[in-house]
């Protein structure tokens, strides 16, 4: 079911797919349950009243991704819970729910920076990034200049875009355009940024 289109009678089944010790889903329930959408918004609202810790956390993640701004308290309590926990696997998660609200979810601000300034996890950094930039926070310009020399694809590709014209940064990105070593689509996005400047000279 994980790999077909949604079906939607796979919902009244769901809390009925765990494994036999009942402390965790069966593997890719969530994300069978995923390509449902909003569809799974009424099962989830009885899910996350659950006993079962993994049902009623699925029945949570499904809120999180398909209601409004109602659930920005809870996003916000569970990245400073991550937070105080020292967990490292999840936050990213979190952040990118938080980020389709936009300025709404400034109250996440803090953790989301210390997240992005500490994780152990470099394939976070970017979704840390994003979020921030999403909800409007200030004073992003050395995050993103910072970025262009990230070991990670996605943060340097932000770099790119976001970081502000000053020689320095100018330079990186040049430099990123000119590596035959650099990813395809990060070159790309380089010449794409430096072009009009190209143009221009010419």
């Amino acid at each position: 079911m994980a790999r077909r289109d949604p079906v939607e009678g796979l919902l009244p089944l769901a809390p009925s797919l765990g494994t036999p010790d009942g402390r965790r889903p069966l593997p890719r329930l969530s994300c069978a349950v995923d390509h449902l959408g909003a569809l799974a918004i009424p099962a989830a609202r009885r899910w996350v009243c659950d006993d079962r810790p993994w049902l009623a956390r699925l029945g949570a993640n499904v809120l999180a991704d398909h209601l409004g701004p109602e659930v920005i308290p809870a996003l916000v309590s569970e990245l400073a819970d991550q937070r105080a926990a020292r967990a490292w696997c999840g936050p990213d998660t979190t952040a990118r729910r938080l980020a389709r609200f936009g300025p709404a979810a400034t109250a996440a601000v803090p953790d989301l920076r210390w997240f992005w300034l500490r994780t152990p996890h470099s394939y976070e950094r970017a979704a840390y990034l994003k979020a921030l930039a999403a909800i409007g926070t200030r004073g992003l310009d050395q995050a993103h200049a910072e970025s262009l020399w990230d070991c990670e694809e996605q943060a340097r590709l932000l770099g790119i875009t976001h970081a502000p014209d000053h020689p320095e940064t100018l330079d990186r990105i040049a430099a990123l355009r000119d590596d035959p070593m650099e990813e395809p689509e990060v070159r790309a996005a380089a010449e794409a940024r430096l072009a009009p400047r190209t143009h221009h000279r010419d």
